[in-house]
């Protein structure tokens, strides 16, 4: 998708991305700014979480909101569920801004869009957010169990981006088996040691990488995985690179340096252009999962909870993420067109299929 340069308008960047709705929050009272983005309700209601950021600048919030938002309209098409796709941001650092007030505030914001929003925790909140947000709004999901929610959809995420490694080994070596990969997983945040557990369960060789040394030592220490620095994991030559953090760290300095043949990970926009770095990636013959097709387990966490599914039906529609991504692939190598790509038409059939669908009453 469109990267937009800090001279657009914001009408511009709207433009440029398709979006329908743009909500800004301020309250000085609290300390509130964020950023809601709705981009597309053709399949339902906009589902995005909320991270909360200490962002360079406010321009920097926009596009990564602007950019999270699509992403999730993509990503609700292609696992099969009937939402649309929002994102929400809070500007702040989460470990010394964040207050109750502030959380039921923004809670308040969501109130007042009438269920257009639903939202649920990210980079920066937790399950306790999401509790304060619930005190003012019932349009927000990942709750603690002990309030009938499905709390934390960390591991849900890890299974499916586990399952995408998976369907990518298949697609490049022929089987899906994993013991004796070698894979990095940049960031160790509660996806990322989730998904450190299944491949070590696995017997994967694991190298692990983390902006917080401590806790890299802990996993590396609980999991037997091997830790190394932020600035050496490109040297690294390893079957598999997994980004777990946020997003645009495949741009045109990492593909020269990548010495992968996959990259699937769960940060979002993992590629810091779609058009020109996924081209770059397959003409390099390097298999990209896309982000969004893999990473889709958070969501149908709580898409689950919000239908009232069951555990076991959770697991399932997780799961289902292999047969997306084998299919993502299967379309890139018949058309010979980037895996970002496949996946765009995918998604935009569904989108436009739905469409025609609700056109008519």
């Amino acid at each position: 998708m469109p990267v937009q340069q800090t001279t657009d308008s914001i009408f511009n960047q709207l433009d440029a991305f398709g979006h329908q709705k743009v909500v800004f929050c301020g309250d000085p009272d609290t300390g509130l700014k964020a950023i809601i983005a709705i981009h597309d309700t053709t399949l339902g209601p906009a589902f995005g979480s909320t991270r909360m950021w200490a962002y360079r600048s406010e321009q920097d919030a926009l596009e990564d909101v602007l950019r999270l938002s699509k992403s999730m309209t993509y990503k609700c098409a292609i696992a099969g569920l009937n939402m649309g796709g929002g994102y929400s941001v809070i500007i702040g650092d989460s470990r010394r801004d964040k207050t109750e007030a502030m959380m039921r505030k923004f809670g308040r914001y969501v109130k007042n869009l009438n269920g257009e929003f639903i939202t649920s925790e990210d980079v920066g909140t937790n399950p306790r957010d999401m509790e304060y947000i619930r005190m003012e709004t019932q349009h927000v999901t990942g709750i603690p169990e002990s309030l009938g929610g499905s709390g934390d959809p960390s591991p849900v995420a890890a299974k499916g981006v586990f399952m995408g490694i998976k369907a990518a080994v298949k697609e490049l070596y022929g089987n899906d088996n994993i013991t004796g990969r070698s894979v990095i997983v940049q960031g160790i945040g509660h996806v990322g040691e989730n998904l450190v557990k299944l491949l070590r369960d696995e017997n994967a060789k694991v190298y692990i990488s983390d902006i917080n040394d401590e806790r890299t030592r802990q996993v590396s220490k609980k999991y037997g995985a091997e830790a190394v620095s932020n600035n050496s994991i490109f040297d690294i030559d390893a079957d598999i690179y997994s980004p777990c953090a946020l997003g645009a760290t495949i741009n045109t300095e990492t593909i020269g340096k990548l010495k992968c043949g996959i990259i699937a990970g769960s940060a979002n926009n993992q590629l810091r252009n779609e058009q020109e770095h996924g081209k770059m990636l397959l003409e390099k013959g390097i298999l990209f999962a896309p982000d969004y097709v893999i990473n889709a387990g958070g969501i149908i966490n709580c898409y689950s909870e919000l239908m009232g599914f069951s555990k076991k039906r959770t697991l399932q529609l997780t799961e289902n993420i292999y047969e997306a991504t084998r299919n993502v692939l299967k379309l890139s190598k018949l058309e010979n067109i980037s895996t970002i790509e496949a996946a765009n038409k995918i998604a935009e059939k569904r989108i436009a299929d739905i469409k025609k669908v609700k056109s008519t009453y």
